[in-house]
């Protein structure tokens, strides 16, 4: 079963399509009148351990760099991680109210990748909440990134039912857009085109190859997180999603 860390006072919601739920701010709690739904989701399986500290860095900054946006009041976050199960570490939370510093995240666990399940849940998260806020009259967009440096070896779930998650996302008009984005970190080379053909199979927006897991690497990572979700936040009231950006 998936651990949910209950913080905040967050409200605990129930996925008919996965065995995994999530929490999110509570409607009564929200006092905007627009919000982008924001989801950061981590491989920490085994494999991932030789560059943890450095991608918690990263987050710090995309955090850092978001709480600096004109839109931050409109930015909400979840934070998971997936190795042979998933974790959230919290749901929706608005920005104003995460600390600077996820001492929490990409934790000592290891063992194997549900990427998957992990990428299933994100969007079925994305689509359930989102539909909560439409329906009590808030304007929503959406942007999620799932990182992972591997092929999928655990899941219960396939490619075929992350694509069916993804074109659920748009049939339910639950939210005016979402923005979806692979990314492959510290890639053996085969893992790049699976990684492609996951992207293509399961219909992400956008998959990137940031190549190895250096500090710079991972900086420019941070940089191009922050960048992609202050566009996709900006784009809200457009009618479409925002522009990608380029690594």
């Amino acid at each position: 079963m998936p651990r949910l860390n209950s913080q905040d006072n967050l409200e605990q919601f129930k996925l008919q399509t996965s065995h995994y739920g999530f929490s999110a701010t509570r409607i009564e709690d929200l006092d905007a009148s627009e919000y982008t739904l924001v989801t950061l989701v981590f491989d920490r399986s085994g494999s991932t351990a030789g560059f943890r500290d450095e991608m918690k860095k990263a987050v710090d900054k995309v955090v850092e760099a978001c709480k600096k946006s004109p839109r931050a009041d409109n930015l909400m976050f979840r934070l998971c991680e997936f190795s042979d199960g998933f974790v959230e570490r919290h749901g929706f939370k608005r920005l104003s109210t995460i600390g600077n510093d996820y001492d929490c995240l990409l934790g000592d666990d290891g063992g194997m990748t549900a990427l998957y399940d992990a990428s299933e849940n994100a969007i079925s998260a994305t689509e359930a909440y989102a539909k909560t806020l439409t329906e009590n009259e808030f304007s929503v967009n959406a942007i999620l990134f799932v990182i992972t440096d591997g092929m999928d070896n655990r899941s219960r779930l396939t490619p075929n039912e992350v694509k069916k998650a993804l074109a659920r996302s748009v049939k339910s008009e639950a939210m005016e857009s979402l923005v979806s984005v692979l990314i492959g970190v510290n890639l053996d080379p085969s893992c790049d085109q699976y990684l492609i053909n996951f992207k293509d199979d399961a219909g992400f927006t956008q998959y990137v190859n940031i190549g190895d897991a250096t500090p710079q690497k991972l900086a420019k990572l941070a940089e191009f997180v922050s960048k992609s979700i202050s566009s996709q936040s900006q784009s809200l009231g457009s009618g479409g999603p925002s522009q990608l950006m380029t690594f």
